[in-house]
């Protein structure tokens, strides 16, 4: 076979393939003996017809459009291997350019290219800083309410009432029945519609109907909302007053934090900690990766992009089943066709996803990271236990289901500890802390000799005691 190969602009190769006329002949037999095994032709046993009998009864037509198929599943990875093409996703038969002498037109998207550029000039100072103790005073809070008591009260709705409402509004999506909230002086980000709803409620019974007035802001994240004024007719169903905790032994026991309020106070202490400082990296990361891409090359076809697309849409749609809902709906409800949901916000997710794994999946390539199997082990124990909290039964369905289950973990469990690796090294890079491989053997060396000594040392201990 004789190959051209030429580059195309979106990322993928156009395959001239020649073939020796002699080879084609020979696939045009074994179409003509496919033909006849697979039909009935008289006087003749399946498969045992002459070519010149198949020719004449399915015409030449017929031989060589199943000659092309088997050309094409025999040889097509020969083509690949002899024209050095990494494909990104199964190639396409363009063309047909001529049977005389045979030859093919293959399209091959190619897998994803990414060239880091100078990575380990990038800078970006890691700035946060340890949450106030107003954080942790609010955090407490939080567990206090998860904690306590209510009961059902006939007086006027007061700041810290648990409120059953239902909300009706002209603007779609607004509209909820049976609706709870918790009331709250200072809204919260979390808060439903928006932050400060319930504040709106103070001073209603049950049974009373208060019409709010809101307007969103222009970068509200509902684009159907943004920029755009509403009324809400709030009717209030119930009143559910609260009764507190004590901060005290009893309640640092209930919650499982520990046995006094010192342990509680520090088990929520890190609690806030952690939380901030993983809200702080999510933004770190992203400004990181935003700035490191700059000066980055990465090429990949629109198959790819849209393979990760149908990866987003699928993690949408089993959010949206956890909440008794379906896409088709939660199109309907967004006011939105899937072709145009796919475009404006799929597609945007998709593409930082799919850079994002390329940058990391390249400094992990070029920067010889690792597993660590102690880190792996412990990230898979978390795996485990977060799934048998959320009532997840690791031992039903047979061995066949819990080793596919166990590898399944274990492999999420590996990515996971793989990307933390990466991004931390992308933190040393950009604060000025990057260590070369070479001086990362070296301790990693040095630290291993130490182990050894050690250990000789307790046997010479254990060996003097005895």
């Amino acid at each position: 076979m004789n190959i051209e190969k030429q580059y195309q602009d979106d990322h993928s190769t156009k395959l001239i393939v020649e073939v020796n006329p002699d080879q084609m002949v020979a696939y045009k037999k074994k179409a003509a003996t496919r033909i006849s095994s697979q039909t009935k032709i008289p006087g003749f046993r399946p498969g045992k017809a002459p070519y010149d009998v198949v020719l004449r009864t399915y015409g030449e037509a017929a031989i060589t459009e199943t000659a092309v198929d088997i050309f094409i599943d025999k040889e097509y990875s020969n083509i690949l291997k002899e024209a050095d093409v990494n494909p990104g996703a199964s190639g396409t038969l363009e063309k047909i350019e001529s049977m005389d002498p045979p030859k093919f037109i293959f399209r091959v998207p190619l897998a994803p290219e990414i060239d880091l550029g100078d990575y380990k000039s990038v800078r970006l100072e890691y700035k946060w800083e340890q949450p106030e103790q107003k954080d942790i005073d609010a955090a407490l809070e939080d567990l206090r309410q998860m904690y306590a008591s209510t009961e059902t009260v006939e007086r006027e709705i007061a700041s810290g009432d648990y409120v059953l409402l239902d909300t009706k509004s002209e603007t779609e999506g607004l509209t909820r029945t049976g609706f709870a909230t918790f009331v709250r002086e200072e809204g919260r980000p979390t808060e439903w519609p928006y932050e400060g709803f319930s504040k709106n409620l103070i001073g209603l019974k049950a049974g009373e109907s208060k019409t709010i007035k809101h307007k969103f802001p222009k970068d509200w994240e509902v684009e159907e909302l943004q920029d755009k004024d509403v009324e809400i007719e709030a009717t209030i169903k119930t009143v559910r007053g609260v009764t507190l905790p004590e901060v005290n032994d009893e309640f640092a026991k209930m919650t499982g934090a520990g046995e006094t309020v010192d342990a509680l106070m520090e088990a929520v202490k890190k609690d806030v900690e952690n939380r901030s400082q993983a809200q702080y990296d999510d933004v770190y990361f992203v400004d990181l990766i935003e700035k490191l891409k700059e000066g980055a090359t990465i090429k990949y076809h629109e198959h790819t992009l849209e393979h990760e697309a149908e990866h987003v849409l699928s993690d949408l749609s089993n959010r949206l089943s956890q909440q008794g809902m379906d896409l088709d709906t939660y199109f309907k409800v967004r006011n939105t066709t899937r072709e145009e949901f796919i475009k404006t916000e799929v597609e945007p997710v998709a593409k930082k996803r799919l850079e994002r794994g390329l940058i990391l999946d390249e400094i992990v390539k070029v920067e010889k990271i690792e597993l660590d199997n102690e880190a792996l082990q412990a990230e898979y124990i978390n795996a485990i236990n977060s799934l048998a909290m959320q009532g997840v039964d690791l031992n039903k369905g047979g061995k066949k289901r819990q080793n596919e289950m166990s590898q399944a973990i274990a492999m999420d469990a590996a990515s996971r500890v793989m990307t933390r690796k990466a991004l931390d090294m992308l933190k040393d890079i950009a604060t000025g802390n990057y260590k070369s491989i070479e001086e990362r053997e070296a301790e990693a060396k040095k630290e291993e000799v130490e182990v050894k000594e050690e250990s000789a040392e307790v046997v010479e201990e254990e060996k003097a005691s005895e």
